[in-house]
């Protein structure tokens, strides 16, 4: 998390991670705003780079090599980074509303979400196409496509729709790749056809006679079937039809044509044109708000129509950065106007391609070179980011435009902050977060949340017993909601892995001062994620406390019931146990490498779905299978929970690393190096272990001490139920649970716990 110190006072939310916004955060990485903060929504980690798909396709490119790692450019930039999709706005509450987080605030909105193939306009186009837009989701489509016409025996005919520069290229791409991957596997590539389909009299419309009649040749020495003036009606099993009646077999049916805006903006309000993309104009402003801007495929320039090229959003990245902060802090702003003709690379798929710009056109394999040395230089800019000391521009107060009310209460933000309760943040600001909760009522709670006294009042029956626990610590991701999240389920984790009932949590928060606006908005996003896991728990928020701080940061004192003749106690395991761990190691790691940029999208993903995921159902089904004792492993690591549960049992404890789950890129983090600032601590109850000299070559031994937030249970279990205990797990959604070792008699090593 970048931290700078200055209070928020406005917010620019970036909807997508197309080719224009990947840039806007790179030049505010280079050049912040103090006051403002960056926010991307994004369901996708990794944005595609569409010039680098043909050659993807073909196999010269890596997955890594066509994308940019969203996480961690945001991460660079100093943004939050909201995994989720956008699915419509409040112009009005000037909201994005997402599909599993409640919506998130703007000042300034950019949208730069690409096109959407409109492929339910043509009957069976969605159920029998695979589409190349977005092209997001069309890897996972491409793969298995693959592996299906790989193993297809007989002839096959692979067809598609769209005879613009992208279908021609995708389909010489493909037809490379196919024929080189057959060929070794020793398989004919000669039963495969293929057929390309376009709606008009010419091949690649938008380009010159000079650059069509290359292609068209290119396509004949291929051996593809043209299929000109055949717009496609409808698409049926195995089958297109056309316009005229005519109808073609095919077994593969890529659809490359047809794409517009996404469905959901047609209800914001704003002004779309016919084929539903965003009208702008020269200020990349949409003509209908002048708060919301857009840029890329998804935008149309009243002023000056373009066609949609990745070139044109690559281009408009500069313009709409500077033009976004102009707007934030009260500058007037300055017209973009595009370029009539540029210079376009389109691959045949071999190595070779041909350059197009109005009516020149020129190739050969050192044009496909040339285009390899523009899209490698461009991914690198995004993807090797270089460490940033840069502070903010030096100013005594934010330079962003604000008037009355919000100019007073900007002072107010920066000026010396008081100590004590004057440290707590403003009774209007707190009760209007609060009252936007939706928390759950239990009738075991006398006085709650929404009751004005000092304290909540909480009845316990007669047959149980409370069990209390504490937990709190710092944010370690810029998402206030999936913080909240993750804070909730790792403070209950103690309840559960007890066995008890879980009935009222008391929040604890500290908040970085700003406007009451933005504070307000932190608050209500922050207990926003974290009522979501206490309700799903059963578990009434009742109370808490909020005040200022330099960071964000969370915790709970919660509550639980249990029967007092059912405790579940870290002391009860037994000779002849197995040990089952329900969760996979590493968060330590690798959020100690995503500060320092070292990590991949994908791991930190993986990593925040696991930790999001609570501990309740796991408690549930190893008490069912007959635990004997549990914890929870947070931050003391695998082997301090250990060690706690080891010595009250009298027992020993043996650890096969080879056996232990771990989270994607946590071997690799550990490897570089690169450990959390708790690992020393940790590491010194290596004395605990009794084989350490042996044991500290294994590359996983720094993982045993990886300190965990929200980490899974440790638990012994009777080894003739653990195995049927480790499948109910993994059906209930813990898939990396795994047994990981044993309990022994105690024996007379130097310490209780050996690894092997």
């Amino acid at each position: 998390m970048q931290q700078n110190g200055q209070p928020i006072l406005r917010d620019i939310v970036l909807i997508g991670g197309g080719h224009s916004h990947v840039g806007v955060l790179r030049r505010f990485a280079m050049r912040p705003v103090p006051g403002v903060r960056l926010t991307l929504i994004s369901a996708d980690t990794h944005a595609p780079y569409s010039g680098m798909l043909p050659g993807y396709v073909a196999g010269h490119y890596s997955y890594d090599d066509m994308h940019i790692d969203l996480r961690r450019l945001a991460e660079f930039a100093g943004a939050r980074f909201i995994s989720d999709a956008a699915i419509g706005l409040d112009r009005e509450a000037q909201q994005v509303r997402c599909t599993s987080r409640p919506p998130v605030a703007y000042d300034y909105l950019s949208i730069n979400i690409g096109a959407t193939p409109q492929v339910t306009e043509v009957p069976g186009a969605l159920e029998m196409t695979t589409p190349v837009k977005p092209i997001s989701r069309f890897n996972a489509r491409w793969l298995s496509l693959l592996d299906r016409i790989e193993h297809h025996r007989g002839p096959l005919r692979i067809a598609v729709v769209g005879g613009g520069a992208g279908g021609v290229e995708l389909l010489l791409a493909m037809q490379y790749r196919l024929e080189h991957e057959l060929r070794a596997l020793g398989l004919d590539a000669s039963r495969l056809e293929y057929h390309l389909f376009t709606a008009g009299a010419q091949l690649l419309p938008t380009h010159s006679s000079n650059v069509q009649r290359r292609f068209e040749r290119v396509l004949h020495a291929r051996g593809v079937q043209l299929h000109q003036e055949s717009r496609i009606t409808s698409v049926e099993k195995h089958k297109l039809v056309c316009a005229d009646g005519q109808q073609f077999p095919a077994d593969e049916i890529l659809w490359v044509t047809g794409a517009g805006g996404a469905p959901w903006l047609a209800e914001t309000g704003l002004e779309l044109d016919e084929s539903g993309f965003i009208k702008v104009g020269d200020t990349l402003q949409t003509i209908s708000d002048e708060r919301i801007f857009a840029a890329g495929d998804i935008a149309s320039m009243v002023n000056h129509p373009r066609e949609k090229a990745g070139v044109m959003a690559v281009r408009q990245g500069p313009p709409l950065a500077a033009n976004l902060r102009r707007a934030v802090t009260g500058k007037p702003l300055r017209n973009f106007r595009p370029q009539r003709h540029w210079l376009a690379l389109i691959s045949t798929g071999d190595r070779h391609a041909v350059a197009s710009r109005g009516a020149t056109g020129f190739e050969g394999d050192w044009v496909w070179r040339w285009k390899d040395w523009i899209d490698r230089r461009f991914m690198r800019k995004f993807n090797d980011l270089p460490a940033m000391n840069s502070e903010p521009e030096k100013t005594e107060h934010p330079q962003v435009a604000l008037q009355g009310d919000e100019a007073a209460q900007a002072i107010s933000a920066i000026a010396m902050r008081c100590g004590g309760c004057g440290a707590k943040v403003g009774a209007s600001v707190l009760s209007r977060a609060i009252g936007r909760l939706n928390t759950i009522q239990r009738d075991d709670v006398l006085l709650g949340l929404h009751d004005p006294d000092d304290a909540a009042v909480m009845r316990i029956p007669a047959d149980k017993a409370l069990v209390h626990s504490v937990d709190f610590f710092r944010a370690f991701i810029d998402d206030p909601y999936l913080f909240g999240r993750i804070a909730a389920v790792h403070s209950l984790s103690d309840l559960f892995a007890m066995g008890a009932e879980a009935q009222t949590a008391t929040a604890i928060a500290t908040v970085p001062p700003g406007l009451e606006s933005k504070v307000e908005e932190t608050v209500f996003q922050m207990m926003s994620g974290a009522v979501d896991a206490l309700n799903e728990a059963g578990c009434a928020l009742v109370g808490g406390h909020t005040g200022e701080g330099r960071e964000l940061a969370l915790g709970f004192a919660v509550n639980g019931l249990i029967d007092p003749e059912t405790v579940l106690k870290k002391g009860g395991m037994r000779p002849g146990d197995v040990l089952i761990l329900t969760k996979p190691l590493g968060t330590g790691t690798l959020f100690a490498a995503h500060a320092q940029l070292k990590t991949d999208g994908r791991w930190i993903d993986a990593a925040l779905t696991s930790m999001a995921q609570s501990n309740q159902k796991a408690a549930e089904c190893l008490r069912l299978h007959g635990a004997t004792a549990c914890t929870d492993v947070t931050g003391f690591g695998l082997i301090g929970h250990l060690v706690e549960m080891t010595r009250p049992s009298g027992v020993d404890a043996q650890i096969e690393l080879d056996r232990l789950p771990l989270l994607p890129g946590a071997e690799e983090t550990v490897a570089a190096g690169i450990l959390s600032s708790l690992q020393p601590a940790n590491v010194r109850l290596r004395r605990a272990i009794s084989n350490q000299e042996e044991a500290i070559r294994h590359p996983r031994y720094p993982l045993a001490f990886d300190p965990q937030t929200s980490g899974g249970l440790v638990a012994s279990v009777p080894a003739e139920r653990a195995e049927d205990a480790v499948a109910a797990l993994i059906d209930l959604g813990y898939a990396q649970t795994a047994i990981i070792g044993q309990v022994l008699p105690e024996g007379d090593a130097v310490g209780p716990i050996s690894l092997v």
